[in-house]
């Protein structure tokens, strides 16, 4: 018992550490880091300076791009509604927003409200893994497009050139591999094996054991989420697309609003500094990327020739509708989704008690 009794703590341990790791990179960022890059008086200044339209054409769209991620969640999840996905996802955001580890506390949090709604755990972890590889297919591919935008206009140099090839052949066999992985059984299971004989490689290069099972996990993802692939991989695509450049132009109109023109920083170049930060805050380094993101934005706008104070205000800006908006509108959700929970958990139980009477009707009883 005592054994088992060290494990959580170890858990809580890592958590706590992880905990401190991000408050002391936060508190880094925001006291010492960016106060270096613009003075936040001056910050401010910009901030104030800007019109009562265009805080609200800012926050107008900010709320739009909250809400194209439901359009995502509903093409990974048949049968789901908007007022649902609505509720989930900024729930989960606001969790995911504010407490580390918190991208794993969200999924938990997924499953058990998409479980009050009467959905499978097989049809959420389909949604999950789908919605998240789309994403990841995104967040892969619009470096790639940026590079290629500064390409087209001139901008570009040979290194960045040879990057948009690396990064196409990168995203193109990714592709290549996943539809594989849906085509057969067999070919699903020789790419997990092979892609487990690599990622057993990396992980003996820092000593740590090898994977197993990632050709069964790779059958077994191919037969699951074949079929929902197969017929929503178009609404997936667009869904996603719409969603990532909607956060993008969120940015680029608080640039704007402040003052930072098109003869500063361009378009095509504000849309490679989102896109490669977006990569880099994939990793769970703070929770919603907070620090990170702001730090990593601020220093290439300011690179690529923007003005240091209306720079870090529109990155902070953008960051305070992106980042801050969803963690109270995500309370509400959750105190919304509570409310309604007895009388759904009663709707979902007579759903499964009808299903079950069907099924006992049918010829030969009921199924199993």
């Amino acid at each position: 018992m005592e054994q088992g009794a060290s494990v959580p703590e170890k858990g809580n341990g890592k958590k706590m550490v992880q905990g401190v790791i991000s408050a002391v990179l936060v508190i880094a960022v925001f006291v010492f880091a960016l106060p270096k890059l613009a003075d936040f008086s001056d910050v401010w200044q910009e901030i104030t300076e800007m019109t009562w339209i265009e805080i609200a054409t800012l926050v107008f769209i900010g709320l739009w791009n909250l809400a194209t991620y439901w359009f995502v969640m509903m093409a990974a999840l048949p049968g789901s509604n908007v007022w649902q996905v609505g509720k989930v996802n900024l729930a989960t955001t606001a969790v995911s927003n504010t407490l580390p580890a918190g991208g794993a506390l969200g999924v938990a949090a997924t499953f058990g409200m998409f479980s009050s709604y009467g959905f499978s755990n097989s049809q959420i972890t389909g949604y999950v893994v789908v919605s998240g590889i789309w994403n990841n297919f995104v967040k892969l591919g619009m470096p790639v497009l940026a590079l290629a935008f500064l390409a087209l206009q001139g901008e570009g140099s040979s290194g960045l050139i040879v990057a948009a090839v690396i990064g196409v052949a990168v995203l193109f066999g990714a592709i290549v591999l996943f539809a594989l992985t849906l085509r057969s059984n067999e070919l699903a299971r020789s790419i997990g094996r092979g892609v487990g004989r690599v990622a057993s490689l990396l992980r003996k290069l820092v000593r740590k054991p090898p994977v197993t099972g990632w050709d069964d996990a790779a059958s077994r993802f191919g037969r699951e989420t074949g079929h929902l692939v197969r017929g929503r991989w178009v609404r997936l695509t667009v869904a996603s697309l719409v969603s990532h450049l909607s956060l993008y132009l969120v940015l680029l109109l608080a640039l704007r609003h402040v003052g930072v023109s098109e003869q500063q920083v361009g378009a095509a170049e504000v849309l490679a500094a989102f896109a490669f930060i977006r990569l880099v805050s994939a990793l769970p380094i703070t929770p919603g990327g907070l620090g990170v993101v702001e730090l990593g934005l601020s220093a290439a706008l300011v690179k690529a020739g923007g003005p240091e104070a209306p720079v870090v205000a529109a990155v902070l800006l953008y960051r305070a509708i992106t980042y801050v908006l969803p963690i109270p509108l995500g309370a509400a959700a959750y105190l919304k989704w509570r409310r309604g929970a007895d009388a759904r958990r009663i709707r979902v139980d007579e759903q499964k008690r009808q299903a079950v009477e069907s099924s006992e009707a049918l010829p030969g009883g009921p199924l199993t």
